[in-house]
């Protein structure tokens, strides 16, 4: 909770639950970063959060893009960012949305197959591409599926392909998963990337750039590294995998830059229990997996929440979502201690809220609004 945003929520007189987020925050964040990684390029994960404030901020203090589809493009090119600024990240692309990131002047695309690489070559010719590898995202709270990268072994043959259909085989990518908190997480991957580095150079191609992906974590009820651990840990594997030879690189921060910048002002609409003698208490906010906390989905992410009668007796407590879904609960597995004087009508503060909220809020489920955003 940053001063400004306190000041904001006290002069708050509309109804509903709200976003605010500080500026300021990402600011310091994306300066942490640069001086950190100081040789290696930021690509904003544009989907960790678009509000156009945002947006133009990072434009200014000379971050690039990663974006999963032209409407994001777009958002950021009228940011004022030009388009070599941009990374077309998502590696599930229909052909005719390459065309138009081409269009638009993007010439930096992500593949993990020879049958997207085919329509990269065809819509955006002449294009750099990288080919993304699995990686197994071990210490990662938000751990990714198989859904994005290739097996490490595919990837030359994926890129020697892209060379002979006239694309510029440009480098490799991973992610070693949403809230990492292993600092070494990245030298499993790296050593996957070098390997393939070299198994590429003896085909005759040239790959110059290791895309680190994102993963860089915001701080929710557990302490997490600082950035400067990871800037070390990282620094130390490329020196370790690539030598005196280290290739260019660029990370793709999302929640690491916005997460712990935004808080969700929330209201408590019931509290009631399921059986006169059950120990736990439902406690029911007007906010949900609907609404925009959709990554406490198996309680993976598990927000700070604040009440104004923190220092109060503590009992546990299931947390659920407003709307008529049974999914639409936040925290059952593991309870949440929350004051037993809490009462209906409280406001709550759901922090380290900045990713991931309004992106992932439904448009009218149950006819509730999406979720309110305020950048401050």
């Amino acid at each position: 909770m940053t001063e400004r945003i306190r000041k904001f929520l006290k002069r708050r007189r509309e109804e509903g639950p709200c976003l605010v987020v500080d500026l300021e925050v990402i600011r310091e964040n994306y300066l942490a970063f640069a001086k950190t990684l100081p040789d290696t390029r930021v690509f904003y994960a544009v989907k960790a959060n678009p509000a156009p404030e945002i947006l133009k901020l990072l434009v200014e203090l000379g971050s690039s893009f990663d974006t999963a589809s032209p409407a994001e493009i777009e958002m950021v090119l009228a940011a004022g960012a030009t388009a070599d600024r941009i990374s077309f990240g998502n590696t599930i692309k229909k052909e005719r949305d390459i065309a138009r990131a081409y269009e638009l002047g993007v010439r930096l695309f992500a593949v993990d197959s020879g049958v997207e690489v085919e329509k990269i070559a065809r819509a955006a010719p002449g294009s750099k591409v990288f080919c993304r590898i699995l990686c197994d995202g071990t210490g990662a709270e938000w751990p990714l599926s198989r859904k994005f990268g290739c097996a490490p072994e595919m990837a030359s043959g994926i890129l020697e392909q892209a060379h002979r259909l006239g694309l510029v085989t440009h480098g490799i990518s991973f992610h070693v998963g949403s809230q990492q908190n292993d600092v070494k997480a990245w030298d499993k991957a790296l050593a996957s990337a070098a390997a393939i580095f070299n198994e590429v150079s003896e085909r005759g191609l040239t790959l110059s750039m290791v895309n680190l992906g994102g993963g860089f974590p915001a701080r929710y009820l557990k302490n997490v590294p600082k950035v400067d651990a990871y800037g070390k840990s990282i620094f130390r594997a490329l020196r370790k995998h690539f030598g005196n030879r280290i290739p260019e690189t660029i990370i793709e921060p999302g929640r690491g830059l916005v997460g712990d910048a935004g808080i969700i002002e929330a209201e408590v609409v019931l509290i009631s229990k399921k059986s006169a003698d059950d120990p736990v208490r439902w406690v029911y906010l007007d906010i949900g997996k609907f609404g925009g906390l959709a990554e406490t989905i198996d309680e993976s992410i598990r927000y700070p929440i604040r009440t104004p009668r923190d220092g109060s007796k503590l009992a546990p407590c299931v947390i659920a979502g407003p709307t008529c879904d049974s999914v639409d609960v936040l925290y059952e597995k593991e309870p949440y201690m929350l004051p037993v004087s809490l009462e209906i009508g409280d406001k709550v503060l759901i922090e380290a809220a900045g990713a991931y909220t309004t992106t992932y809020s439904s448009v009218a489920f149950n006819g509730f609004p999406p979720l309110k955003s305020y950048v401050i």
